[in-house]
């Protein structure tokens, strides 16, 4: 092995420099800051974990995400995490076990076996927000919310949300009787939007015109507020569930377009990110220049189901690498005082003071390279009339 090699790190993976961490460090803080004011509390869940908890609910779709071990001590088969949804909701359903709404947060660095995207991070910083224990529009509502202020909170501008319902296209594959593997296969084509594959597939199957017509159209709904009322129409013939998950999505979209009327929202009811563990509202967010969704989120009501309590529950999550690439807010630099190598008594009561007071204070080493410049200060100790003061440099 070359010497180069030692410090080559692993495609996709990242380590942060002191201007770099300590950037990372303000949003971190400024994040947590907001939703403590919301009420959400932090949770830290461990970083490996039993592989049957990472790939429950939402985990399932990230099997191939997970980096798997075994464990030494136990021989059973360990995961370190790829997503942290799946350890939040065990701590609502397990080990907090309350019976009233329960808002949790978190972040950590999550760890991915393959990039989301074409020279993206493997070690994202996982940040998000979930409500257990409510299944009315307005939890839906104030986790959108809490979505939006994060972006503001981080100075991340021009966001426009996607908004869907899975469980619009859930109630017509329910109504046109569609076995699973036709439904996964429906599924992704509309993912794609490859109309004239799903017009093949559906051609296939013995099923009603009109149910057919309905499949199809659901590639094709998506645009402004407006495609709401032309869901309706296209889909006048589906059944009652469908029409109640139209109507569940415009109360969600209604309520939180007043209160962000300067955030664009778009709809689209072949949104089915998730599809295999989200029972309602979905959504995304995305901004100019960025291919994929900088943050997603929506319902999830069963993923508390393997750990003895499905309660309902919405949430987020987004990255906190990623807000930091996409920030316009201007992070000034801490002032830095130099202080003297000198054992005077008044100089260290000064020093111990001044950090008290959250005032950076770098001490001279006796016999150190390097001034008060070369150490990044832009201030220094000096003593001046018997007092020690503090001069720009």
């Amino acid at each position: 092995m070359t010497s180069k090699e030692h410090w080559v790190l692993p495609q996709g993976i990242e380590e942060a420099l002191p201007e770099h961490a300590a950037r990372l460090e303000i949003l971190r803080r400024d994040l947590l800051g907001l939703y403590a004011t919301w009420g959400y509390e932090l949770v830290i869940p461990p970083f490996i974990d039993h592989i049957e908890s990472l790939l429950t609910g939402t985990g399932h779709d990230l099997d191939l995400q997970t980096f798997k071990l075994v464990d030494q001590v136990s021989g059973r088969t360990l995961g370190v995490r790829a997503d942290m949804t799946p350890q939040v909701a065990r701590i609502d359903a397990h080990h907090l076990n309350r019976d009233v709404p329960t808002r949790l947060c978190y972040m950590g660095t999550v760890l991915h076996a393959r990039p989301d995207s074409f020279g993206g991070t493997r070690s994202p910083l996982q940040v998000g927000a979930e409500l257990y224990g409510h299944a009315g529009v307005e939890s839906d509502i104030e986790i959108l919310g809490l979505m939006l202020n994060t972006f503001s909170t981080a100075g991340v501008n021009d966001v426009f949300i996607d908004l869907g319902n899975v469980d619009i296209f859930k109630g017509l594959a329910r109504q046109a009787k569609l076995d699973q593997e036709t439904e996964a296969r429906l599924f992704e084509m509309l993912q794609r939007k490859a109309i004239p594959e799903i017009e093949q597939l559906l051609a296939e199957l013995n099923i009603e015109n009109d149910m057919r017509d309905m499949l199809t159209s659901l590639a094709e709904l998506n645009g402004d507020v407006s495609v709401l009322a032309t869901a309706r129409t296209q889909l006048a013939k589906a059944d009652a569930s469908v029409h109640a998950a139209i109507d569940y999505l415009e109360k969600v979209a209604q309520a939180i377009m007043v209160r962000f009327e300067n955030v664009g929202f778009n709809f689209d009811l072949a949104e089915l990110h998730g599809y295999h563990y989200q029972t309602g509202v979905v959504f995304a967010a995305f901004v100019p220049g960025e291919g994929e969704a900088i943050a997603r989120g929506g319902r999830y009501d069963d993923i508390g189901q393997i750990f003895g309590r499905a309660r309902a529950a919405t949430g987020f999550s987004t990255d906190l690498k990623l807000l930091d690439n996409l920030t316009t807010r201007q992070f000034e630099k801490a002032n830095r005082v130099f202080a003297p190598a000198d054992n005077d008594a008044a100089l260290q009561e000064k020093i111990t003071e001044m950090r008290s007071q959250g005032i950076c204070v770098v001490e001279q080493l006796s016999g150190q390279s390097g001034d008060a410049k070369a150490m990044q200060c832009n201030q220094q100790l000096e003593l001046v009339d018997g007092q020690w003061l503090v001069s720009n440099i």
